[in-house]
């Protein structure tokens, strides 16, 4: 076995990092599922995790869906799922076909260990680090990625306060916020992941990714970082020396949804 196998992220590993890199307001257990909600705010803190697909045979899978749809009925949220592609998948993404679910959106995940990447020639942005988002990162994040208003805002910083990270705004020449990123260090976990990398439109940076690499990773216990892209570029993201792990899909019913 290679090194590099023997440390690529399984993954279950990738999902359970995931998921604690992203965590929901709510949870609740079903079957080996996990059911998430956060008043609707983001897809993925608004999905079902059917962490458990090993477990259950075809038969088992209409009892779940049908308690995984009464569950987010109640919350008046639309049933959404986030499946990775795998093989261990394919029996769900076969009955949420036959169920009318579509294809909302893909994420293409990437890993690479958490080694120092040679900082490309040329200015470097000034870059300020926190362990905790600054309302100027929350309105830099919010301005590219945001879907909603005040209120919403205030779930997403609930959502990214619930796992320790370390937070980076890069600022342009002149002083102004222009950039910022998230490494989310899930604890018990060996794997950050980067997450909220946004860009002002204005803004025009380098490609150092703001700094937000550890100067030594492995003090914060990373032994590898996970990249998630999502949207019309999934397809055209270079990372430099990162395998790609996976795509994530998220599949939603929207009919469920109570009328508010």
């Amino acid at each position: 076995m290679s090194t590099e196998s023997h440390i690529r992220p399984m993954a279950v590993d990738l999902e359970n990092a995931m998921d604690a890199a992203w965590p929901a307001l709510e949870k609740q257990a079903a079957g080996g599922w996990i059911l998430r909600a956060a008043e609707g705010v983001t897809q993925r803190a608004n999905s079902v995790w059917p962490r458990d697909l090993s477990g259950h045979s075809e038969q088992n899978l209409p009892a779940l869906l049908r308690e995984a749809r009464s569950w987010y009925r109640s919350r008046r949220l639309p049933v959404i799922f986030q499946l990775f592609d795998t093989p261990a998948a394919s029996a769900l993404h076969q009955l949420l076909d036959a169920e009318g679910f579509t294809s909302q959106s893909e994420t293409l995940v990437m890993t690479r260990r958490a080694t120092d990447v040679p900082v490309p020639a040329g200015a470097r942005p000034a870059v300020e680090l926190s362990m905790e988002p600054s309302q100027e990162w929350l309105r830099v994040w919010w301005t590219v990625d945001g879907r909603g208003g005040e209120d919403a805002l205030a779930v997403a910083g609930k959502i990214l306060r619930g796992c320790p990270s370390l937070y980076a705004l890069a600022r342009d020449d002149d002083g102004r916020r222009a950039a910022v990123g998230r490494l989310a260090l899930p604890a018990g976990s060996n794997q950050g992941g980067l997450y909220c990398m946004a860009t002002l439109p204005e803004a025009r940076l380098t490609s150092t990714v703001l700094g937000i690499r550890h100067r030594d990773p492995h003090r914060a216990g990373v032994r590898r970082r996970l990249l998630q892209h999502g949207g019309p570029g999934l397809n055209h993201i270079k990372v430099s020396k990162a395998r790609q792990a996976c795509v994530v899909t998220h599949q939603g019913f929207f009919k469920d949804q109570v009328s508010q």
